[in-house]
């Protein structure tokens, strides 16, 4: 199974650029999972047409709060994901994260603006970057792409 995943779109509706993410990197996955900061819930109409896994963020409008959980685990093709946010400053975000979900395969999450893709303690920790532009230099747009077919592998994909 390929999954789309993004965080951090920061948008109050949805614009072109968002589009054409389903036209590019998320042309053929099976699900997008959305790790939080969309800021409004139109903004997932851009994702039309394929199941959409949502939790908020601390940028997120009281309808997106209201809407989706701050947290929680998914099970994908035998795989535990878990699925955050995150808070607060960036040093210590995965140890904090790490704490919320016990027997997990993958946490995804977003909230640093800064893509990641490892293992961490038999954990893979897959942070998608931001649909906004990260915090890196030059700063850059990015989302992610998960796969089930050969274990749980992560992607980064600059858009």
């Amino acid at each position: 199974m390929k999954i789309g995943v993004i965080s951090d779109t920061h948008l109050s509706a949805p614009s072109k650029a968002l589009a054409d993410i389903m036209r590019g990197p998320f042309a053929d996955v099976s699900m997008i999972l959305h790790a939080g900061d969309m800021t409004r819930l139109s903004v997932l109409d851009a994702f039309f047409g394929v199941e959409v896994i949502a939790v908020s963020g601390n940028m997120d409008d009281d309808d997106v709060a209201f809407a989706f959980p701050p947290h929680r685990m998914l099970s994908v093709d035998g795989f535990k994901i878990g699925l955050i946010h995150g808070w607060g400053a960036r040093e210590g975000l995965e140890e904090r994260i790490m704490d919320r979900f016990e027997h997990a395969d993958a946490i995804v999450y977003g909230h640093s603006h800064i893509p990641a893709n490892h293992m961490k303690n038999g954990i893979l920790m897959f942070n998608p970057g931001s649909f906004s532009g990260n915090r890196l230099k030059p700063p850059q747009s990015s989302v992610g792409i998960l796969t089930t077919d050969h274990g749980l592998q992560g992607k980064i994909v600059g858009v």
